[in-house]
């Protein structure tokens, strides 16, 4: 028979044990696909209404200064990961494709691996990108479920072939056709390690992937979790479920981002039911820049340059919001931060220390979200879509030496002062000389040294 002693020592192990559990704050990260930097209400867009995600801005924090490490997907999604250029990774050249045979590393240690160690829930539901054989899906990963499409949503199992024409005259055709996801498509939906439908119906497929965070939440409500929910969309072709389809193609990109800011609203609502609002972080950004040649299934970059695919601003500077414990209300934070530093600011706010011996290019930024300090990271190395380095920013200043597609002709050299042009209009380089010879030595010194300690990517044997 226990002692009234033991007893007392028991339920204060539990009590203690369930306390520690509820304490550790959860993390919901929401990454899009596509989205640009104009393509929220809270950003500035005067077509698109995102009252959702405006509403994280408005309980938390707007940072306008926050960078991807890659204008195009699997690079950016490798970064994100696990807190490193993708250069770093082995996953700097273009993105995967259904016949690719690498993906991450499991032996990387990705945002999922350091939830997971201390005890979390973690969960993927939606477009991975990062390699779709077993070895290399989320599960191997460090995420406990998975349920989403293993590529893009333009690619076809098993070998890409048969697509429909493309262009934007080519995606109001599909948009003209609801039907066209299960009739001209052949992409995948996984569940864990497997296929569970081909093709994937599309216009649900934004509703599935939350409902499938949402219940996860539900759940796992009385330990912590992390949850990613990287939407395929709106990278073209763009669906949403019929009954809140606008038929006219030219509204179909407004139409996917007010529907994502919907399931958005459904997120929200279920943490507010759930009394977890409190206690869970809840970040909204997206992968890379608008894919503007397909125009209006395209987005806008607001008052950026260019878009998806370069290394100007509106390619790599995104839309991001956060909120969550000790993120002040209705605030905005320009300081530099991008992906890679959500790995060691979230190692920092959980309180357990990134493994030693694996060097990564993210900063502990997490005074950042509480306005308690400035950004620790003063530089960002600007890479290529193929992992070319093109460029470096430094503070206010961002150096780009872009190579000429012309044999003997020069790199074309660009100076911008960000502060006071955001959107890279006027070059300062000739004016300053000395800053741009500066900047590019430590452009190349910051390569090397990534290359020279790069790791391998997994390659299927």
């Amino acid at each position: 028979m226990i002692n009234s002693k033991a007893l007392y020592l028991l339920l204060l192990s539990v009590f203690s044990f369930c306390l520690g559990a509820k304490d550790k704050p959860n993390l919901i990260l929401i990454f899009t696909d596509d989205q640009g930097y104009g393509d929220l209400s809270c950003f500035g867009s005067k077509k698109i209404n995102t009252p959702h995600i405006d509403r994280i801005a408005k309980e938390g924090r707007k940072f306008t200064s926050f960078m991807v490490a890659s204008p195009v997907c699997t690079p950016s999604r490798a970064a994100l990961l696990t807190g490193c250029y993708p250069k770093r990774v082995g996953m700097h050249q273009h993105v995967l494709f259904p016949s690719s045979t690498k993906g991450l590393n499991p032996k990387e240690y990705t945002l999922a691996d350091h939830f997971k160690s201390i005890g979390y829930a973690t969960a993927c539901f939606g477009k991975w990108h990062l390699g779709h054989h077993k070895e290399v899906l989320p599960t191997s990963n460090g995420f406990d479920t998975y349920y989403g499409i293993p590529y893009s949503n333009d690619m076809n199992h098993p070998d890409n072939k048969g697509k429909p024409k493309g262009g934007h005259a080519g995606m109001d055709i599909l948009w003209n056709d609801p039907e066209s996801t299960l009739t001209k498509w052949k992409t995948p939906l996984i569940e864990n390690e497997k296929i569970v439908e081909l093709p994937v119906d599309q216009r649900t497929i934004t509703r599935r992937c939350t409902q499938k965070a949402i219940d996860f939440v539900k759940e796992n409500k009385d330990k912590p979790f992390f949850v990613y929910l990287p939407h395929s969309m709106p990278h073209i072709p763009l669906y949403v479920p019929d009954e809140v389809r606008d038929p006219n193609p030219k509204n179909a990109y407004f139409n996917t981002i007010e529907h994502i800011d919907s399931e958005v609203g459904r997120l929200l609502d279920s943490l507010d039911e759930l009394k977890l609002a409190d206690t869970t972080y809840v970040i909204y950004t997206t992968d890379n820049g608008p894919w503007l040649p397909f125009l209006h299934h395209g987005g806008s970059a607001g008052p950026l340059r260019e878009g998806k695919g370069t290394t100007f601003e509106g390619g790599q500077r995104v839309p991001c919001v956060m909120r969550g414990p000790g993120i002040p209300a209705g605030t905005v934070c320009r300081d530099l931060m991008g992906t890679i530093d959500l790995l060691p600011t979230f190692a920092s706010i959980t309180g357990k220390p990134l493994p030693k011996g694996r060097k990564i290019d993210g900063v502990d930024a997490s005074g950042l979200l509480t306005g308690e300090g400035k950004s620790p990271r003063e530089e960002f190395v600007h890479y290529t879509s193929r992992g070319v380095v093109e460029g470096i920013r430094q503070g206010k200043w961002k150096l780009l030496e872009k190579k000429s597609r012309q044999r003997n002709k020069p790199p074309q050299v660009f100076l911008f002062d960000l502060d006071e042009d955001v959107g890279e209009k006027e070059n300062l380089a000739e004016k300053f000389p000395a800053r741009v010879e500066r900047m590019k030595t430590r452009m190349l010194e910051l390569d090397g040294e990534i290359e020279r300690n790069a790791r391998p990517p997994w390659f299927k044997k």
